[in-house]
């Protein structure tokens, strides 16, 4: 999924306005669904920059309850966005531990070793984060 190279963003990614304007990592605490997005710039000189973002939310019944909410943002943005899997996340602040498994239904299994590298970037050291082998929706 995420490709040779940075997995997380593309080179010029950093420099993309559009693109540094929508948070890396938004998730809630608790237990949640989460979905792992790649995020573009469709303008056509711009049209390789991406990004990976992450969203969880302790509300959503369905992972696609995720991703239309934020694809609406998106494309309010000037961005365009595809979701390339989801599964679940433990979020326990008090404890700062985060577990990521399972899968979507919808969207397929994320790549959870990009979730990983994305929360310890958003998270570092200050976290304990896992990802569980159990592949249970």
């Amino acid at each position: 999924m995420a490709g040779k190279g940075n997995p997380i963003a593309s080179p010029g990614a950093s420099k993309n306005c559009l693109l540094k304007a929508i948070p890396d990592v938004e998730i809630d605490t608790g237990k949640l669904k989460y979905i792992l997005v790649k995020v573009h710039d469709p303008s056509p000189e711009k049209s390789r920059e991406y990004k990976h973002i992450v969203r969880g939310s302790s509300k959503a019944t369905y992972h696609a309850d995720i991703y239309e909410t934020l694809e609406d943002k998106i494309l309010a943005e000037g961005l365009d966005c595809e979701c390339l899997g989801g599964g679940r996340i433990e979020h326990d602040a008090s404890s700062k531990k985060i577990k990521i498994s399972g899968y979507s239904q919808a969207y397929g299994k994320a790549d959870h070793s990009v979730t990983y590298l994305m929360l310890m970037r958003k998270y570092g050291s200050n976290y304990d984060i896992s990802i569980s082998k159990d592949d249970k929706y």
